[in-house]
């Protein structure tokens, strides 16, 4: 057998290992990135180091910021951070006829999400600092200009939008 062929076949078991490992690792850990089957609509109860964030990857590990969005067909996304929900809702077809479950830090239950007020200064885990409350506040903004805002760019992210923020909270 040749060198060239010995090598060729050598980097096709490596990249096998590799895929075999990776499969193996993720069926291990049983990560929830989405459920399905969700016909009543109501929010699930997210297992702390079990679910995935839907829109930037990272294990759920506390639900103080948590969001669930649920389509039509009954599957259910979960999330974080209020502000990741809002931008992976952005880009969906589907986003105006979804159910939308938050974790209200006034009232430690969930909330629908498109009735909730939103802070715009917490320390959230993605940055955005959109907190979810039942009960508005001076500066609290809907789910609308949430999400219009996650859209503009226009949160914690942004260090313009930042500055302000922070200073009008003084």
């Amino acid at each position: 057998m040749n060198k060239n062929i010995k090598q060729f076949i050598s980097l096709i078991v490596i990249i096998l290992v590799v895929v075999i490992g990776f499969i193996v690792l993720s069926k291990n850990q049983n990560m929830v990135v989405v459920q399905e089957g969700n016909t009543d609509k109501k929010p699930y109860e997210i297992v702390l180091g079990k679910y995935q964030d839907s829109d930037c990857g990272m294990i759920i590990d506390d639900i103080e910021y948590a969001s669930q969005v649920i389509a039509a067909d009954g599957k259910t996304w979960f999330f974080h951070d209020h502000g990741g929900m809002a931008n992976w809702l952005l880009t969906k077809p589907f986003k105006n006829e979804t159910v939308i479950w938050v974790m209200a830090k006034d009232t430690k239950e969930y909330i629908n999400g498109k009735q909730a007020w939103y802070s715009r200064t917490d320390i959230t885990p993605m940055a955005y600092g959109f907190g979810a409350y039942k009960v508005k506040q001076d500066g609290f903004v809907d789910f609308e200009t949430m999400l219009l805002l996650v859209g503009r760019g226009e949160d914690l992210r942004n260090p313009y939008i930042k500055a302000k923020l922070l200073a009008d909270k003084k």
